[in-house]
């Protein structure tokens, strides 16, 4: 394991828009800090600009709720705009009372609202408008990590953060929704402990733990760095498979003792 980790977050970061070219806006804020990428570098990216730069912004203006969505809204006492969007971006519904609705997302994800959020989200005139998760983000953390491989050379990995609430715990914490080029989920299964004892249970979610250490530098309010440069975590010195996705740190429904 490393001994040391550092970590920088971009400064100045742009706003991001529809269309914007996110490898060019991170090699720009690299190369304003002077921060000439490494092998195994991790580029860790709130989910926000990745999905303002796929256009994932939806006006609530436009969007007619169903009768199920009026029903439920009228239920939480919730936007049903709003909750016939987290609808469409659910699987089924896991929890709900008034003002929270918990979902499984149709990546997997059991979260509230389906991860729609209005903040740091602009609006002009008369819109109302949200954003919604990366229809895959997976794949934009390996279109991310390819370009930058191209553009600088060098063998990197990408992480798509997001912040997460947690049962049983107050706050909110960064997690992995895509991840290219890093194990996510480290299964220590089979070694030994100090005293040679056998693991039998341990999986490390090496992903949302790159996350988490990256949001202390993003921030969850205005403080405008989304992107976070980490050097030193040698995972690939780790006795597991090289690249494993962040979907593989969803629990499988048969593993859950609580649905």
């Amino acid at each position: 394991m490393s001994e040391s980790i550092l970590m920088t977050a971009l400064k100045n970061f742009p706003l991001v828009c529809a269309g914007d070219d996110l490898c060019e806006l991170v090699a720009q804020g690299l190369a304003c800090d002077a921060i000439h990428l490494q092998f195994g570098d991790i580029l860790v990216v709130a989910q926000k600009v990745v999905s303002k730069a796929e256009g994932r912004i939806v006006n609530l203006n436009t969007v007619k709720p169903s009768a199920e969505a009026l029903e439920l809204a009228k239920e939480t006492q919730k936007d049903p705009r709003l909750v016939e969007l987290i609808l469409l971006e659910s699987k089924s519904i896991i929890r709900k009372k008034t003002g929270v609705i918990i979902v499984e997302h149709n990546r997997g994800w059991i979260m509230a609202n389906a991860g729609i959020d209005a903040s740091n989200v602009d609006s002009l005139d008369t819109e109302q408008n949200v954003l919604l998760l990366p229809l895959d983000p997976e794949k934009s953390a390996a279109d991310l990590r390819e370009g930058l491989m191209r553009r600088f050379g060098v063998d990197v990995a990408v992480v798509i953060s997001d912040s997460f609430g947690r049962p049983w715990r107050v706050g909110t914490t960064g997690v992995a929704i895509g991840a290219a080029g890093l194990p996510s989920l480290w299964d220590r299964r089979g070694e030994t402990d100090l005293f040679g004892r056998e693991l039998q249970v341990t999986q490390q979610a090496i992903g949302d733990e790159v996350a988490t250490a990256a949001s202390l530098l993003q921030g969850q309010t205005s403080e405008g760095r989304p992107v976070v440069h980490l050097r030193g975590l040698n995972f690939r010195e780790f006795n597991t498979a090289y690249h494993r996705p962040a979907s593989d740190l969803i629990r499988d429904i048969s593993e859950d003792m609580f649905r």
